[in-house]
């Protein structure tokens, strides 16, 4: 029961973030299976037998041997035949983390899901394993790589790999990197405990590198990090986000002892409300806030509070409201690649309330309580714009719903495919399909994209980036929102 004089957030008042589904509902099983599918086509290496998209073939089977290191597999992060550690480590903990929440409720995708992950962690456990103190966290420099238009299968540009080590530092891919070991870690416990082991134990020793050796590897890299995927944030945010996952899956208390003693200097009383590969405060807390909510370990009530205040950020009516929305209700942060704010966040509402209704909590924002259900909306509205309920009535996820965009910025979606031309398309010679006004010839199904303006307003351009490529980081929150609305009635 409420204390008296506390408002409850009424559907009206929340009216932007209620507004009516379409009259058929959405096929989330259908939208959740075609989400982890998409991680197939971004596959690099020797693909397997058992592999669905088709229309790819095995790339980058040399990675690493310019320095003597097996650097084959892991993800294209996007469009281009770059594998950047950072994006894919982000990408790999938040795949983890969506089947530690959501994977009782993914039913007969759930082994697609954890192949997806296995694919990014057997790949992050050579980076982290090849040589001593050191992290491989690139291969390919991107100033090359993009000035080809290229499939993964034909590249030609050079394979230059790239570390962090003790003299120039990364503790913010490494600390991003230990979190990924750590979250797949608890999901591979029961499964296979022997990888879960393996997993925990390597996430230990690049958490223990990222913290000895500090800097930001933005700066020990330069150019082929920047202005790519640049550590905006510093590696603080890092270091936390990676203590704390490895609490989760050590129950270590010496990672307890280490966010108590650090998380006032590694941001943790900072209010952020970006979530994504480069900012991982707000996820940190709502992950801590985990162990307050469900085990009552007091130090940690400081992160529920600051989980409140991001929460009541973004929910319209309260007095801490301050979030921006499209005209249709899009959450819009950035003109780049928004989408990807959009599943993070649907992600982190959804595992919020999934907490706060473990114990019966709620939010309290100024004098308005919001409940769980509340968050659930939230999120289901934002979900239901990617999928087609918005202006352009269009989905912003390929090959799901009846009409979605066809030309995707993805090299090897826009080229022909091997199988349909063997011959070697060069360089220069794919320009023509990057430039040209057909449809692509592949359809890169599951892919969601990076989304329409401020405006509502989508260019369906393949020269339009910021609109129109995918990246792994964006699918990958949605992999776990769309499993919870698959396997919970509404």
């Amino acid at each position: 029961m409420a204390a008296k004089g506390f408002l409850f957030l009424s559907l009206m008042s929340l009216s932007l973030l209620h507004s009516p589904s379409p009259a058929s509902a959405f096929n989330y099983a259908d939208a959740l299976a075609k989400s982890i599918l998409f991680f197939e086509g971004q596959r690099s290496g020797k693909l397997p037998a058992n592999q669905r998209v088709t229309w790819r073939g095995d790339s980058g089977l040399s990675d690493g041997s310019s320095c003597n290191v097996d650097l084959v597999g892991g993800y294209y992060d996007a469009g281009d035949n770059v594998k950047f550690g950072l994006p894919m480590a982000f990408t790999t903990t938040m795949l983890a983390w969506s089947i530690i929440e959501f994977g009782g409720l993914m039913h007969g995708e759930l082994g697609n899901a954890k192949a997806a992950l296995r694919w990014g962690t057997d790949y992050l456990l050579k980076a982290a394993t090849a040589a001593p103190d050191a992290l491989y966290v690139q291969v390919a420099d991107p100033n090359q790589d993009h000035r080809c238009w290229e499939r993964p299968e034909d590249m030609d540009t050079p394979r230059n790999v790239y570390k962090v080590t003790s003299q120039n530092p990364g503790s913010d891919v490494a600390a991003e990197t230990a979190a990924a070991l750590a979250a797949a870690s608890i999901v591979f416990k029961d499964s296979d405990p022997a990888y879960s082991s393996k997993l925990l134990h390597t996430a230990t020793q690049v958490f223990d590198f990222a913290n000895r050796y500090r800097g930001s590897y933005s700066d020990s890299l330069s150019s082929v990090a920047c202005p790519f995927y640049c550590s905006y944030s510093g590696y603080n945010d890092e270091l936390l986000w990676g203590a704390s996952w490895l609490h989760q899956a050590s129950q270590d208390v010496s990672f307890m002892s280490y966010i108590e003693s650090n998380g006032h200097t590694l941001g943790a009383e900072d209010d952020d409300y970006s979530f994504s590969w480069d900012d991982k405060r707000v996820g940190t807390k709502i992950l801590l806030s985990k162990g307050f909510l469900q085990n009552g370990i007091e130090v940690l009530q400081l992160y529920k509070a600051h989980s409140d205040n991001y929460i009541c950020s973004l929910v319209p009516g309260t007095s801490s409201f301050q979030a921006q929305y499209t005209p249709g209700g899009l959450l819009y942060k950035e003109s780049g690649s928004n989408l990807q704010y959009v599943t993070s966040t649907a992600f982190l509402l959804l595992t919020y309330a999934k907490y706060l209704d473990s114990n019966g909590g709620s939010v309290l924002c100024g004098t308005s309580k919001v409940a769980a259900a509340d968050l659930v909306s939230v999120a289901k509205k934002q979900v239901d714009y990617i999928l087609g309920n918005n202006p352009a009535k269009m989905s912003y996820m390929v090959g799901f719903g009846s009409r979605y965009p066809q030309h995707v910025h993805h090299r090897g979606s826009s080229l022909p495919s091997v199988r349909a031309h063997p011959g070697r398309i060069a360089c220069s010679e794919g320009f023509q399909y990057l430039y040209s006004g057909s449809p692509n010839p592949n359809v890169l199904v599951g892919a969601v994209l990076g989304g329409p303006d401020s405006q509502d307003h989508f260019a369906d351009d393949r020269n339009n980036y910021q609109q129109s490529e995918p990246a792994t980081y964006i699918n990958a929150p949605m992999v776990g929102a769309l499993a919870f609305f698959a396997g919970t009635p509404m």
